[in-house]
């Protein structure tokens, strides 16, 4: 049984919700978001908690029940409050730099790597090697969060790369410490 599936989730008083033809829509004061629904799970409204139900207790049923309730209150927190990531490039000469809708990147390649700012996010630069990934879609902030990440991982052996803000790099011992 399903503890997070069974989870009723309260609505907040600056939030809508509504739930037609299959379709989660949550409006807040940040934005709007939708989700669709599997045909095998049922969500309703009563007063202001959300109910997620499911019909049968197939495997797929099963796992959907639990991850539309999660999906659906990271919805309410992200047209709330929002989610962020934050992220730091280690090395020299290494450095963010955000102009207009894309977000450039030198990271000891003989080009410096640009990738488009996705529409819903914004990228607050904190300094020339710290970054804020910010938005209403938990799963977008991380999605680019993790694309920045990947155009430079950060290495075990001096720890240079790009990480995020409470990451631990574990790091290793050169060649030396083997003899």
């Amino acid at each position: 049984m399903s503890r997070i599936g069974n989870r009723k989730i309260t609505i907040p008083s600056s939030v809508t919700v509504t739930v037609e033809d299959n379709k989660v829509t949550v409006k807040g004061q940040k934005g709007e978001l939708s989700l669709d629904i599997n045909k095998n799970v049922n969500v309703t409204i009563e007063d202001n908690t959300i109910t997620v139900t499911r019909d049968n207790d197939e495997k797929e049923t099963r796992a959907m029940h639990g991850t539309l309730n999660a999906n659906i209150t990271n919805m309410i927190k992200g047209v709330t409050e929002g989610f962020s990531k934050g992220l730091e490039i280690i090395g020299v000469g290494y450095r963010f730099n955000v102009r207009g809708t894309t977000l450039v990147i030198s990271a000891g390649y003989s080009h410096p790597v640009e990738l488009a700012i996705p529409t819903g996010l914004s990228v607050e630069q904190v300094s020339n090697t710290e970054i804020t990934v910010k938005g209403i879609d938990k799963a977008l902030v991380g999605k680019f969060a993790a694309e920045i990440r990947d155009v430079r991982s950060p290495e075990p052996y001096k720890g240079k790369g790009i990480r995020y803000k409470d990451e631990y790099v574990r790091r290793k011992e050169g060649k030396k410490a083997a003899k």
